[in-house]
């Protein structure tokens, strides 16, 4: 069964087929009593944007970002298995071939490039497989 995972967030644009909700990405130190030790760089805002909702919205209403932990897995795989997944198998396969491992290591590196092409020229079509819910603060 696919769990669950809930943001709470603020609505910030409220149009006919989108709206647009601003979370607040805090890492787990940026939340305790030494907070004040942690860098600025530990809290995080990012917009989410839901096309499927139903109800009335507006802008500065509290709301809860449902998703499902299956979207997660499939970031953390998109963004970083299958490119450490490249990465090490271009350099294995380039060393054995050409035994410089300079030339292999310059090479493996280089395989993200076209990568991280793909993945930017695809990006609307990866982006629509991110599906989100919204939820209202009762």
């Amino acid at each position: 069964m696919d769990e669950k995972v809930l943001h709470a967030g603020v609505i910030q644009e409220v149009s006919e087929n989108k709206i647009t909700v601003v979370i607040i990405n805090a890492s787990a130190c940026s939340s305790c009593h030494a907070k004040g030790a942690c860098l600025a760089s530990d809290m995080k805002e990012k917009e989410i944007e839901i096309y499927h909702f139903s109800g009335n919205y507006h802008p500065g209403q509290q709301v809860n970002i449902v998703g499902r932990t299956s979207q997660g897995f499939k970031a953390a795989f998109y963004g970083y298995i299958l490119p450490f997944m490249l990465v090490f198998t271009t350099l294995i396969i380039s060393v054995s071939i050409s035994n410089n491992e300079g030339l292999s290591g310059l090479l493996s590196l280089a395989i993200l490039i076209p990568y991280y092409a793909v993945l930017y020229f695809f990006r609307n079509k990866i982006k629509s497989s991110f599906e989100f819910e919204i939820a209202a603060i009762n």
